[in-house]
């Protein structure tokens, strides 16, 4: 592994965290995630026309930079950074991967260009609450978490041509607004069910699209109700039945190194804005700061963000080695978020414990993604099961 940076990467984390820097502060953040797209569209259309950040790991076949899963990690740790609310993990980080893995190639060249532009956002939307199941990494993905049969979930059963789906999907990611829809739905009956994966329009006739109260506002998410809603298989019929399982793990694993990315940039960002209150706040006399047992707390924050640090930007690497390890990133990036929101809430007092003040976004961010993505012993406890760490040993007579 290559621990050192190209010139592009490093200008791309420089240009990006000054764009952030000017346009999504604490008060741009709350106003944006208030609006009905949950977002400020201008920040994103230029996150998407200057800086590319749809397109980053997309072939430049597509449309796309033709630049690695690190290159997108760096962009989502300063977007992390600043929680700025956008479709980019939802577009780039879930739907784009597998419309390059299992679309057919009229799909993809019909949808990624639109991705890469940003003129297109998509969402995944998983029936239930079991997004990290699916995304096989809180458990095994091969069994029945998108319904079927009696099971309720999402149904999809062929009509003429084409597909039709029933059923109700909620926690989708951005799906109140995404113009395109990654659905996962059982098909083929109770004797034959296997989990596919659908196309479905954002303005699709029988599909009802409501914003759920999320603990965590700058992660956006919708309930979608599919009544008999047409739907365009993605990839072909003939695909092997362990072919979506095994698209949605590698997703996954790219998602979580994305995450965890974001969340190691925001838990350096509280981690740098306690660290500069201390300093300034004075107590008995002194500066906070001075004390032994604060400076004690925030090096142990500081050991933290470090160690997660280095746990995500390999898991961003280890993608394109065929190695994952992305869940374990996650863990300890969600920890290391958790640690340094709760001592900034701490340090800073009075002020701290008030809704108003920007460390409950980071705190809300922290458990939000436990909520989504983990928590963080079960992504431990999933990826010490698929190392046999535990295994008993074989015993030969």
């Amino acid at each position: 592994m290559d621990t050192d940076f190209t010139a592009e990467q490093d200008e791309i984390r420089r240009t990006l965290r000054a764009l952030l820097r000017d346009r999504c502060g604490p008060a741009e953040v709350r106003a944006a995630v208030d609006t009905p797209a949950g977002h400020d569209p201008a920040l994103w259309t230029a996150l998407a026309e200057q800086l590319g950040l749809p397109g980053l790991a997309l072939p430049d076949a597509y449309g796309g930079v033709g630049g690695s899963v690190t290159d997108l990690a760096l962009a989502c740790e300063e977007t992390g950074r600043f929680l700025a609310p956008s479709p980019l993990l939802a577009t780039a980080g879930l739907a784009a991967p597998l419309l390059l893995a299992l679309g057919t190639e009229a799909q993809r060249t019909a949808l990624l260009p639109r991705i890469a532009s940003g003129t297109l956002t998509a969402a995944l939307a998983v029936p239930g609450t079991c997004l990290a199941t699916a995304l096989a990494l809180t458990g095994d993905n091969g069994g029945g978490w998108a319904g079927g049969g009696r099971a309720g979930g999402m149904q999809a059963r062929q009509a003429g041509a084409g597909w039709r789906l029933y059923g109700q999907v909620d926690q989708v990611l951005d799906g109140h607004h995404a113009g395109l829809l990654l659905v996962a739905a059982h098909a083929g009956g109770f004797a034959r069910s296997r989990t596919l994966l659908f196309l479905v329009s954002g303005d699709a006739d029988g599909l009802v699209r409501v914003r759920q109260t999320a603990l965590d506002a700058t992660r956006p998410q919708a309930r979608l109700q599919l009544r008999d809603v047409e739907a365009e298989l993605l990839g072909e019929e003939s695909v092997d039945a362990a072919a979506v399982p095994a698209a949605l793990a590698g997703t996954g694993d790219t998602a979580a190194s994305l995450v965890a990315c974001e969340a190691v940039g925001a838990a350096d960002q509280m981690l740098g804005r306690t660290v500069e209150y201390v300093r300034q706040r004075e107590q008995f006399g002194r500066a906070v700061g001075s004390f032994q047992a604060v400076q004690h707390r925030l090096a142990d924050v500081y050991v933290q963000v470090q160690a997660a640090r280095s746990a995500a930007y390999y898991a961003a690497w280890a993608t394109a080695q065929g190695e994952r390890v992305g869940g374990l990133a996650l863990a300890q990036a969600l920890e290391a978020l958790r640690g340094a929101a709760a001592e900034g809430i701490q340090l800073h007092g009075g002020i701290g414990f008030t809704w108003e003040h920007e460390a409950h976004l980071y705190f809300k961010r922290a458990s939000g993604d436990e909520l989504l993505f983990g928590p963080a012993h079960r992504l431990r406890a999933h990826a010490a099961e698929a190392a046999q760490l535990f295994t008993e040993p074989e015993v030969r007579v």
